[in-house]
């Protein structure tokens, strides 16, 4: 194994047994989705709160596997802070990035590059998608 796959196994390890960010929180400000992947188990919701234009607190809670609980951490910890276009334009630079799809490579991705791997594996691309999907849609849902 190379090390860098050592350093991506540690990142997502670690954001999986210490997951930043989680738990739900009762507050009507923040806007709410959940989404359940069946076919492995995945069940996330996923809160943000925006306000003037920045992400200002994006939380997570859920049940899945390694890579779909460390993702919605890793998302969080990337995307708290940014403004709403800066947080979408990553969402959707990490999403095709895991797809195989072109992507601007000159987007910081922080953490969540550890994923480049996932397309790879089709079956766990889902796993990988499906917090920062959620999120997507709590800023839809916040128009």
């Amino acid at each position: 194994m190379h090390d860098l796959d050592v350093l991506y196994r540690q990142v997502i390890m670690d954001h999986y047994k210490n997951p930043r960010n989680k738990g739900l929180l009762n507050d009507p400000t923040y806007k709410s989705i959940r989404i359940k992947n069946p076919t492995c188990g995945d069940d996330i919701t996923v809160q943000s709160k925006v306000d003037n234009g920045i992400v200002k607190d994006i939380r997570h809670d859920g049940t899945g596997c390694s890579i779909c609980c460390s993702s919605a951490s890793v998302m969080s910890e990337t995307l708290i802070g940014k403004t709403k276009k800066d947080a979408l334009n990553i969402t959707e630079t990490y999403l095709n990035m895991l797809t195989n799809k072109e992507y601007d490579e000159s987007v910081e991705l922080e953490d969540a590059v550890v994923y480049r791997g996932v397309n790879k594996f089709p079956a766990r691309i889902k796993c990988a998608s499906i917090a920062w999907k959620a999120f997507e849609g709590t800023l839809e849902e916040s128009e």
